[in-house]
């Protein structure tokens, strides 16, 4: 038997040993980049449609089309339920030409890994404000 063989029969199991120690770790970094994906995403859309409420009220559009133009451009999941309009000032019958208009729109973000959900508040509220001049 050379001298180094039997070196290299006693490590048989050490990409096994290495695979169960960095697998959890890699799993873990894989599903947080999924969540702040899924949360990045989230946010963009209600920046979007908070920012096309507020165009649509600098036009001139009531409270209720304001409202619609955001739910109409949020397609997000459980839109119905987790996004809400916080904030509309000021109110239809005070809005004149040249008044800033600020539209805020919340929306709760269910996180889905469950460590994360320990980490973070579940769900994670997701704020996004806008405002624009009315013409």
């Amino acid at each position: 038997m050379v001298k180094g063989e039997r070196f290299w029969k006693s490590q048989r199991g050490q990409s096994l040993v290495e695979l169960a120690l960095t697998l959890p770790v890699i799993v873990l970094i894989l599903f947080g980049i999924l969540e702040f994906g899924r949360i990045s995403y989230s946010y963009i859309v209600i920046t979007h449609a908070a920012r096309e409420g507020a165009r649509a009220g600098a036009v001139g559009k009531s409270d209720a089309e304001i409202i619609a133009t955001i739910r109409e451009n949020a397609p997000l999941p459980n839109a119905d339920t987790n996004l809400h309009i916080t904030k509309l000032e000021p109110s239809e019958s005070a809005r004149t030409s040249g008044l800033p208009l600020t539209v805020e729109v919340a929306y709760d973000v269910q996180l889905v890994t469950p460590l994360f959900d320990k980490l973070l508040p579940n769900p994670f509220t997701l704020k996004s404000r806008v405002t624009m001049r009315i013409e």
